[in-house]
């Protein structure tokens, strides 16, 4: 979730004498973002030019033109894309280690000297191109770790005997007494000694609203103090902070790899091994029974051909690559093969709730005016609106936005004031408004039977008819009296109970809901998307908790999250997809996809594409299989001409590349009659 700066008015009350509330610009509502460009990594470069030197040398060649035309853009593209597999390939061949990198730079030299130096260098392009997306995905994800930190303040204001010092962050120790001002950002994990303010802790919890904090109250580094002044005792040593630990967190399970690559790494390095031992039996066996070089070699480079691996790359890739377009068009961003080849393997889905499930900003549900007041639900509104004007609190710009929706008037409002935690006042028409908090005197009971568990400190009590489950009650007063209430709400997603629904018949298990919101909030949403296991009032590492009890228990997990908290889950879970309309920059870097248009029904179907993708990788993988089969029994047992070897070879290649991108149709996605994706 983006990170925004919650100002509940101008005002501050506060049992500190504080300074005024400073202006905060756009530099100290979100962490710098660094963003490491394409071009910047050198295997990109040496990708881009492997690539453009191949492609000018394709017409050439198509076009019978001379060989020395289009022979050095050959040779530069050998150069540019072989260059470094083949220097790591030669590092791991002197720890006895063999890798298919290598392979692929001993098939395309092959190649090239049996005369199919297009083959050769489209090889070396592919694998060219792979390293350069894999670079960059590696420095994506160190960029937003990295921004992750900036999070935090680099000092802090400490508390002495002599007065108050300004001291790097690094060098607070558990105990030290700091003083947080408005609009600073906490520098360490601790508790509130003093003072009364709301705190944006969406990094860490996922809260949509900002967080009243009052004396005996936690508080988060990295997190952003609103318009009072706290003085906080650190309760935590700055390195292990909840922020940092996240940062710890996500750098682990990026670190960490999935059964399914080790596999595929140990199938690699035997098939390296067997192609290459093979090719040299190949080649020696006839010479030694008395075969001419010549032959000899055309017959190893032969099999070289036909037993390298194109046909079963492209097994893979198409199929996943043509899905990844495919989800791409619906608005759902896959950044890997491998991503999308996860998300079919899930058979477990956890949520997130706040912008996940929910829109992640409250709205007015209803508006009650109060017997005998005089007002209907456009006047109350209006006068709200009016008071509540001036204010950048979050329940403010949504009583506003209401009004506007419905094109009422909003009066001038005079002698505007806030207090954190309890509301604002303002004269409207020459009448004294308060909206927000109810007095003392009233019931407390209100607030929790009310509220949604954000911790704002809004709710009221309301008529017995007046149904207020899964809102924030806001008490309106004219001069004293209570003229009417408000109700604001986080609603589920128009989709969000589609979504549960469909993950639900995918992987035959209903979703598990994680969040960092308090149980009650978190019950409401589940009832209303049909959720029966919920785990709330769950921190960071809470959440890779659960996560990781499932995967212990046997299970694939697929994670959905938007915020920086959610980024240690989503890192963690076998597949782990994001919410992009206002999800943190980290959320969005760790997870596997991204839903760009915030269309939630897009996750069941796009795991449906996977596992459509899935099915058409197993079927290329048998015909790849057999081809290669069939043409290598064909060398070893008979005579296979080279040209046929080729023809062979490259029809195979060309035939699953084909099959795979049967995906891109538009009914991969959708059913023709505008239903789910259909399987294929």
């Amino acid at each position: 979730m983006s990170l925004h700066v919650f100002l509940y008015g101008a005002g501050v009350s506060s049992t500190l004498d504080s300074p005024p509330v400073p202006t905060l610009d756009a530099s100290a509502r979100t962490a710098p973002r660094r963003r490491t460009r394409f071009l910047a990594l050198p295997e990109a470069r040496w990708a881009l030019l492997a690539t453009a030197t191949f492609l000018s040398a394709l017409p050439l060649h198509f076009a019978d033109a001379p060989g020395w035309t289009y022979g050095p853009l050959y040779a530069i593209a050998y150069l540019a894309g072989g260059w470094e597999p083949a220097l790591e390939g030669l590092r791991t061949l002197r720890e006895k280690t063999l890798d298919v990198d290598l392979l692929m730079i001993v098939a395309a030299l092959g190649a090239a000297a049996i005369g199919q130096v297009l083959d050769g260098a489209l090889l070396i392009v592919i694998f060219a191109t792979s390293g350069a997306l894999e670079a960059l995905a590696t420095a994506r994800t160190a960029d937003s770790v990295r921004g992750l930190l900036d999070l935090a303040p680099a000092t802090a204001t400490r508390v002495t005997a002599d007065g108050e010092e300004s001291v790097r962050v690094n060098r607070l120790s558990v105990g030290d007494e700091l003083l947080i001002r408005p609009g600073e950002r906490i520098g360490a994990d601790g508790r509130v000694l003093d003072g009364t303010s709301e705190a944006d802790q969406a990094t860490i919890t996922g809260e949509p609203l900002p967080v009243l904090k009052t004396p005996g109250d936690e508080v988060f580094a990295g997190t952003l103090n609103g318009t009072g002044a706290l003085r906080v005792r650190v309760e935590r040593d700055p390195a292990d902070s909840v922020i940092a630990r996240i940062v710890t967190l996500v750098e682990e399970a990026s670190r960490t790899k999935a059964p399914t690559q080790l596999f595929i790494e140990k199938i690699e390095q035997r098939y390296a091994v067997g192609v290459v031992a093979a090719t040299l039996t190949v080649f020696a066996v006839p010479l030694a029974f008395g075969a001419d070089l010549t032959g000899a070699l055309l017959r190893a480079m032969t099999f070289m051909i036909v037993a390298s691996p194109c046909a079963v790359v492209l097994a893979t890739m198409p199929p996943l690559l043509s899905a990844i377009a495919t989800a791409g068009r619906h608005g759902v961003l896959v950044k890997s093969a491998l991503a999308m080849e996860r998300l079919g393997e899930i058979d477990t889905a956890a949520l997130d709730k706040t912008g996940t499930l929910t829109e992640g900003a409250p709205e007015v549900t209803a508006v009650c005016p109060a017997t005998g007041s005089g007002l209907d639900e456009d006047a109350l509104l209006a006068l709200a609106a009016a008071a509540e004007h001036p204010s950048e609190h979050p329940l403010a710009r949504a009583i506003v936005v209401a009004a506007r929706a419905r094109d009422l008037r909003l009066a001038p409002a005079r002698d505007f004031t806030a207090k954190p935690g309890h509301g604002v006042t303002a004269t409207v028409d020459g009448r004294f408004v308060t909206v927000g908090r109810p007095d003392s005197g009233l019931d407390a009971e209100a607030d929790t039977d009310a509220g949604t568990g954000t911790g704002t400190g809004t709710g009221t009590r309301m008529d017995r008819d007046t149904d207020v489950e899964g809102g924030t009650v806001v008490r309106v007063e004219r001069d004293g009296a209570l003229v009417g209430t408000l109700v604001l709400a986080d609603r589920p997603r128009a989709d969000a109970a589609e979504t549960a629904a469909g993950l639900t018949a995918l992987t035959g298990t209903s979703p598990v809901l994680l969040t960092g919101d308090n149980p009650r909030a978190a019950a409401q949403v589940a009832t209303a998307t049909g959720i029966t296991d919920v785990r709330a009032s769950l921190l960071p590492e809470d959440k890779v908790t659960a996560v990781r009890e499932l995967q212990r228990a046997g299970r694939k997990v697929l994670f959905v999250g938007d915020g920086v908290n959610d980024a240690p889950a989503l890192a963690a879970a076998h597949a782990g997809v994001a919410m992009g309309r206002a999800g943190s920059d980290l959320a969005l870097e760790t997870a596997d996809a991204v839903v760009v248009r915030d269309e939630l029904a897009a996750i069941p179907a796009v795991v449906r594409l996977s596992r459509a993708a899935r099915r058409l990788v197993v079927q290329n993988l048998l015909v790849a299989g057999t081809f290669i089969t069939v043409l290598v029994l064909w060398d070893l047992l008979g005579h296979l001409p080279l040209p046929l070897g080729v023809a062979g070879h490259e029809g195979s290649t060309v035939l699953v590349g084909l099959n795979g991108l049967r995906l891109l149709r538009e009914s991969a996605w959708r059913r023709p009659d505008g239903g789910r994706p259909r399987a294929l």
